[in-house]
């Protein structure tokens, strides 16, 4: 006999996440779903206290990665890795998915992020096929096969109405009538650009040809989006979290998207996610204990000021405390075949090797969880750096899509496998 999971939860009068058992629907022969979240530290870290200073898998941890020491044998660090042909500093956050080369260029073009190939391939399996977060006004981590960034939920509150507070019929009825004035509106658009391409040079046509596609991927989340809109959404005991308004609550905002995606993966909402912690839009940071310290961008501008690399230093080991309890919080959660952080892919790093300086090469890159084979640091050369995307290739094999390129690419990570 089957039993509803929140009818257990309210008679043992628990709140917790509780495994997934045979009693509750789950399917022991079936394999759990592959996922993935991206996470951008968009200022990075100092570079001494990130990296270890040996490679293999005998490591001394160094004092950033003693703050997860907890999931040693479920992460791999790095270092010697970058996108080739990335500059501009600061700009280079627009690539960290894409690998584009020269962002900081008036004639830069982006291209597809890793999150978006993958939504391609599995996004349609789930409500959403992806989600993009980010935290105080921050820029997406995710564009479209053209290009095109795909704007950021900026609140947890709002993911949480997203995910889980269904609208009455009213209102899911007008829902559809939107999307149906939708997809009828790019019918004419497609149909005006078909006949233009025939009547224009063939540079216009490649264009053209480019939109056409954008237009099609449109199409293609539409159809997606009404098939999903008469679907009652996924109940969960957690209350929907009261974000902050102050920018300055920066921990107290990546504690609730944590939690917002962890619900997000757990109940299958998405199996893709990018976030992004803007650290230069954020004025300062409060500390649990009431301190503050201002200015974040202008700290990580330090000059070896030894002042600003304490209090710098302060902000980043929250930073990779809060890593750690992500990491604890997904691993917590049981699945047929492991944990939740068994069977996600979590990417987390920066596109700034050292922010002091705004360069791009040698950047602090953290994989967790997703099944690799993890307990070890992976030193590439830091002088003639691994393309990231070497580890985006692996990533990719990993939630089954069959490709050896990604980007700027030159192969796959046989160390992770």
């Amino acid at each position: 006999m089957k039993t509803d999971r929140r009818t257990f939860l309210r008679a043992t009068g628990v709140g917790l996440s509780l495994p997934l058992l045979e009693s509750f629907g789950a399917d022991p022969a079936k394999a759990s779903p592959k996922r993935m979240i991206a996470i951008n530290q968009d200022l990075g870290f100092i570079p001494k206290l990130f990296f270890p200073e040996t490679p293999g898998s005998d490591y001394a941890l160094s004092p950033y990665l003693e703050k997860i020491a907890a999931h040693r044998e479920q992460f791999t660090v790095f270092s010697g890795l970058s996108h080739p042909g990335v500059d501009g500093g600061h700009r280079a956050d627009k690539t960290f998915l894409t690998a584009a080369p020269h962002p900081g260029r008036a004639s830069f073009r982006n291209t597809i992020s890793l999150d978006q190939v993958m939504a391609n391939e599995i996004g349609h399996e789930t409500r959403f096929r992806s989600i993009s977060l980010g935290i105080n006004d921050a820029r997406s981590l995710s564009y479209t096969q053209a290009g095109v960034e795909i704007p950021t939920i900026k609140s947890a509150a709002e993911l949480y109405k997203r995910m889980f507070l269904q609208g009455d019929r009213k209102t899911m009825e007008a829902q559809l009538v939107r999307l149906r004035r939708k997809g009828s509106i790019l019918d004419v658009v497609m149909g005006q650009s078909s006949d233009l391409s025939q009547r224009v040079s063939g540079s216009d046509r490649e264009r053209i040809d480019q939109f056409q596609t954008a237009v099609r991927s449109l199409e293609r989340r539409l159809t997606e989006a009404k098939a999903w809109e008469t679907r009652p959404k996924p109940t969960v005991d957690e209350v929907m979290p009261e974000y902050p308004e102050d920018k300055k609550e920066f921990f107290k905002m990546v504690r609730m998207m944590n939690d917002m995606s962890r619900l997000a993966l757990q109940t299958d909402s998405t199996r893709v996610i990018t976030l992004f912690l803007s650290g230069v839009r954020t004025p300062g940071v409060k500390f649990e204990d009431g301190r503050s310290l201002g200015g974040y961008h202008n700290l990580s501008h330090h000059g070896k000021d030894e002042v600003k690399l304490s209090r710098l230093e302060e902000i980043e080991t929250e930073q990779m405390e809060l890593f750690g309890e992500f990491l604890k919080d997904l691993n917590a959660v049981e699945e047929t075949d492991g944990s939740l952080l068994d069977n996600t892919m979590v990417l987390y790093g920066c596109h700034m090797g050292d922010a002091n300086i705004h360069n791009n090469s040698n950047l602090p890159i953290i994989l967790a969880g997703g099944g690799f084979r993890h307990g070890q640091h992976l030193a590439f050369n830091p002088h003639n750096n691994t393309p990231l995307c070497n580890v985006f290739v692996s990533m990719l094999q990993k939630v089954g899509i069959e490709t050896d390129q990604f980007a700027s690419s030159t192969g796959t990570l046989t160390e992770l496998i």
